[in-house]
């Protein structure tokens, strides 16, 4: 699914796709904006992770879970 954090005065956004489901991504951000942590972390589909700092996040978007992305139905 795709990620999208918009970051306060900040021109772009950070976007990128994790394995993770909606409800994991939501607990996490949900914890770290409560006062669990001072940063959000989370790991995309190739192992890369993202760290961002909880007092400059504006926005987190979660897409919708997706059953594939391309190919063809035999």
């Amino acid at each position: 699914m795709e990620i999208r954090i918009g970051i306060l005065n900040a021109p772009r956004e950070l976007s990128f796709e994790t394995d993770e489901s909606a409800s994991d991504v939501s607990g996490k951000v949900s914890a770290a904006i409560s006062g669990g942590t001072p940063v959000l972390e989370l790991t995309d589909n190739k192992g890369a992770q993202f760290v961002v700092p909880v007092a400059g996040i504006a926005y987190v978007q979660i897409g919708a879970e997706e059953t594939r992305r391309v190919g063809f139905v035999a």
